[in-house]
């Protein structure tokens, strides 16, 4: 086995680790459900799918007590207790992730969080078992692969991409819409939906808050190749893939009409800066020009 690679005439835009999210509010920290449209839990169903551990939505006297745990002794938690009950009859109680942003679909991320929205037939209930962090050996890695024809799920034991194994792949027609969320412990997530209303949602790692993946998928990524270019954006793309070897420079057209360079599987950027340092913006002579919505 190699390192994957797309076929001929296809372009590979962006490959990063990505597995199922993760609940964040205090009702399902720590969990992950698999639905279908009735809301009933499928993951038997799920074909050739190991037993996984089952989840129970935490009950709202149990969300009170992990919240006045935190305070320690008990006689301190019996003072907060009644501050919490105000606060629950108000509907305050139970939202509060450890990332960012609120939730603006309580219902499937604070009352319950599917990770997998499909019925029989659907294409969310095709997704590989290796994503379900709870299921996936330690030595298994999962990434993401975004072409400008397909997306896909490859999977590597031991850190050896040398060795991937296509786990899952689709048409970019099949997907109808992706939705950036930031109602997460990352701050950053993805639900992709199926243009057969089945859907999932997908997170990066902890430690990568620039992804990749999620840009490519949100907005229609025009691959421009390098011939195409005008003289000035062709010198901007030397510089830039000079000063950066370890990746090969992608350029997209993107919404706003300005043009991403970005190195394809370039080394993480730090998850403490503002930015990533493997993405550039240029106008249409190769010049510097502000982000605008839809570049990142």
């Amino acid at each position: 086995m190699t390192t994957w690679h797309p076929s001929p005439g296809e372009t590979s835009l962006a490959r990063t680790p990505g597995r199922f999210a993760t609940g964040s509010d205090r009702a399902v920290s720590g969990m992950r459900w698999f639905r279908d449209t009735r809301r009933d839990d499928i993951q038997k169903d799920l074909a050739g799918w190991p037993e996984g551990p089952a989840f129970t939505v935490l009950s709202r006297s149990e969300r009170r007590a992990r919240a006045v745990g935190a305070f320690g002794a008990r006689l301190a938690a019996l003072v907060v207790l009644a501050a919490v009950e105000v606060l629950a009859a108000a509907g305050s109680v139970g939202s509060g992730p450890t990332g960012a942003g609120r939730s603006r679909d309580r219902e499937n991320e604070v009352d319950d969080f599917p990770v997998m929205w499909a019925d029989p037939g659907t294409l969310a209930r095709t997704l590989p078992w290796q994503l379900d962090p709870s299921r996936c050996p330690e030595n298994y890695r999962t990434h993401i692969v975004v072409t400008d024809r397909r997306l896909l799920v490859v999977g590597f034991p031991d850190d050896d991409t040398t060795r991937d194994e296509v786990l899952w792949q689709t048409d970019r027609d099949n997907i109808a819409n992706v939705e950036r969320r930031t109602f997460s412990k990352v701050g950053l997530e993805a639900v992709i939906t199926f243009t057969d209303g089945s859907w999932c949602r997908l997170a990066p790692p902890e430690t990568d808050r620039h992804w990749e993946v999620l840009r490519h998928l949100s907005y229609a990524s025009e691959h421009v190749p390098y011939e195409e270019l005008t003289s000035g954006q062709q010198e901007t793309v030397t510089a830039f893939s000079v000063v950066r070897p370890s990746g090969r420079a992608v350029v997209t057209r993107r919404p706003s009409g300005n043009f991403t360079i970005e190195v394809a599987y370039g080394p993480l950027p730090d998850p403490r800066g503002g930015s990533d340092p493997r993405v550039k913006v240029m106008g249409p002579d190769g010049e510097h020009v502000n982000f605008e919505p839809g570049d990142l």
